[in-house]
């Protein structure tokens, strides 16, 4: 929002008031839990979004036809109780009546029919136009990098997927239509207008200009007062989405009261904002009613002189004023669109912010396809920080695991090893040096290929919202039924499944609260069986278990590590002993490298830090025996 400059020098001191009360919450700067959107002018909304008609532009001609033909059958209702007036009350004469009521019987069906026809037809073109551009956001969002979204609140981009699109379909079809329809209802009622009084018409026509100058007026406040609005509501499904989505931590530490203080601090935010555009739109529209009686008394004025001169008829008189208000329906829509549109400007403003973001990861141009890879795997000099941030997370790393190998990268929190995982996964790029998969540098391939390599088992077990199978086949969509069975027994899950309620058809809940973490743990790792990818990545597989759940899935992970590159990470010394090469990493370098035999016997970083973890589990101190993988 801009907060200075020549629009808001310029402006009076009701625009000062509102653009004061926008940028403050209860007398206190705003905090941005979502920051507004640049602004864009309308020319370049237009130019971002008009292609998202494509395919339906053709309906456009019927709904101009459409358009035209309702007002033709409303003046000619309009000249039927001209006739009526001067041909049957005022002569008493019954006789036109015959043939005057089935002529506007016949007009009022038609009338139906032609909204009908316009209702069904607009709808169609409105809503297949939100359905190809909100999937086509959607889309886009979805093949943003990861380090968008560790930076954008979700409740925000879900928001902006929302309702800010149905905002952009109203700015750009609905808006263009309303046009379309005011201009021909225009052209018609001044066209019958003029016919019958071109006089009293030039008088109606007088108080347009002022029409014009209101809607110019409050449509630069409602274009500030709308645009916060959205960035409300964003911060508002932000914080909510956060809250709810956070649910168990929430009511675990008794935090419903603060949480409830943060929702009501935004929805606060929220209502200054509401209140701001009420307070214009309630200025706006009785002005616009004062405006247009105005007109009306004018022309009725003058009408009844000349109908008492003898120059108009009664039902020329009472039709006059019935267009009158028929001529200012079209030029009250008119400038009630300019509003409309800024308001809708708004959210397409944040969606064409969201549509500008790009990916950090891309694909270049002939990127390599490469098949099933063998699955070896090498960091080869990597250097890498976040966005932002100026300390590097990895600096100068380098390992090389071969297929069949299980490497390990140990170390404590925040020393760099899920950053590894995340770029062996591509979710970002190495800003030196380079990860390699058969000797090919990841930035050479397709992205694709890259994530197809790989099955990856999380430190946060993720379940989505379906069924124990939906949950398996996600790893590989194509799966068979035999082909999930077989997964899940070897994982260790199989058991369990059939003892839910429908078996494999149990719906798990969101991220699956159903079930216990040692069940989910083994629904990931049945996940990743079924996609039998060359390459393993398991991030802390253990943490958050307890010692029975981690005990329980160990066969299942070994079962899944055979014949595999495996990376290991963890920061527990005591369940990577038997990997076939440990990586120790500390602030993001690689301080020592060897077995766990080797590294045991030197006196560094990792004997220090083993002997921190045997203090911790007394009765697993000491080399472990010969073939043991997992404490």
């Amino acid at each position: 929002m801009e907060r200075s400059g020549p629009a808001s020098e310029g402006a009076g001191p009701l625009r000062r008031r509102v653009l004061r009360r926008l940028l403050s919450v209860g007398g206190v700067e705003s905090d941005a839990v979502v920051e507004a959107a640049p602004p864009l002018p309308p020319r370049e909304v237009f130019r971002r979004f008009w292609p998202y008609t494509r395919g339906r532009r053709r309906w456009l001609g019927p709904l101009v036809l459409l358009g035209l033909l309702g007002p033709l059958v409303d003046a000619a209702e309009l000249w039927l109780f001209k006739i009526m007036v001067d041909q049957v009350l005022v002569p008493r004469d019954l006789s036109p009546f015959l043939w005057i009521a089935p002529t506007y019987v016949g007009l009022i069906v038609a009338s139906g029919v032609l909204g009908f026809a316009d209702d069904v037809t607009s709808a169609y073109v409105s809503e297949r136009f939100l359905l190809a551009l909100r999937c086509d956001v959607f889309r886009h969002v979805q093949g943003l990098s990861l380090g968008f979204f560790e930076r954008r609140r979700l409740g925000d981009v879900l928001s902006r997927i929302t309702g800010d699109v149905e905002a952009v379909e109203t700015f750009l079809l609905s808006g263009v239509a309303d046009v379309a329809y005011y201009v021909l209802q225009l052209g018609v009622f001044l066209g019958l207008l003029f016919y019958l009084r071109w006089d009293l018409t030039l008088l109606a026509l007088v108080i347009v200009p002022l029409f014009w100058g209101a809607a110019r007026h409050f449509s630069r406040l409602t274009k500030q007062a709308s645009r916060e609005r959205r960035r409300r509501s964003g911060s508002l499904n932000a914080v909510a989405e956060e809250s709810l989505g956070n649910v168990t931590l929430v009511q675990a530490y008794n935090r419903q009261d603060w949480e409830q203080n943060r929702f009501e601090r935004e929805n606060l935010g929220t209502f200054h904002a509401a209140m701001a555009s009420t307070r214009i739109r309630a200025v706006y529209r009785p002005l616009v009613e004062l405006i247009e009686v105005c007109g009306a008394l004018a022309v009725m004025g003058l009408g009844t002189w000349k109908l008492a001169q003898g120059q108009l008829t009664l039902g020329g008189l009472l039709v006059f004023v019935a267009l009158i208000g028929k001529l200012y329906g079209p030029v009250r829509g008119l400038s009630h669109l300019g509003p409309a549109f800024y308001a809708a400007a708004a959210s397409a403003e944040r969606i064409a912010e969201l549509l500008d973001q790009r990916p950090q990861v891309t694909e270049r141009a002939g990127a390599r396809r490469i098949g099933r890879a063998r699955g070896e795997v090498e960091f080869d000099g990597v250097c890498f920080s976040y966005p932002d941030t100026s300390r590097w997370a990895l600096s100068d790393v380098s390992f090389k695991v071969c297929p069949g190998e299980t490497l390990a990268l140990v170390g404590a929190s925040g020393a760099g090893k899920s950053t590894a995982a995340k770029l062996q996964l591509r979710f970002y790029d190495p800003d030196r040096g380079a990860v390699r998969l058969d000797g090919v540098d990841l930035r050479q391939m397709l992205l694709s290929d890259v994530r197809d390599s790989i099955a990856v088992v999380l430190q946060e077990t993720l379940v989505l919202h379906g069924t124990v199978r939906e949950n398996i086949a996600y790893g590989r969509p194509d799966a068979s039924e035999a082909e999930i069975v077989e997964a899940a027994r070897a994982a260790d899950a199989d058991e369990f499944i059939r003892l839910l309620p429908d078996g494999y058809d149990t719906v798990v809940g969101q991220r699956g609260r159903t079930l216990s973490g040692g069940q989910r743990q083994r629904l990931a790792i049945a996940r990743a069986m079924i996609r039998n990818a060359p390459v393993l990545l398991l991030d802390e597989p253990t943490t958050g278990l307890d010692a029975q759940s981690g005990h329980r899935i160990m066969d299942p992970l070994r079962r899944l590590m055979s014949g595999r590159t495996t990376i290991v990470i963890s920061h527990n010394l005591l369940t990577v002993r038997d990997a076939t090469r440990i990586v120790v990493l500390d602030q993001g370098r690689v301080v020592q490298c060897g077995t766990h035999q080797e590294l045991f016997l030197r006196d560094g970083p990792y004997a220090r830090l083993h002997r921190l973890h045997a203090m911790a589990a007394p009765t697993q101190t000491g080399p472990p025996p010969h073939g043991t993988v997992w404490s």
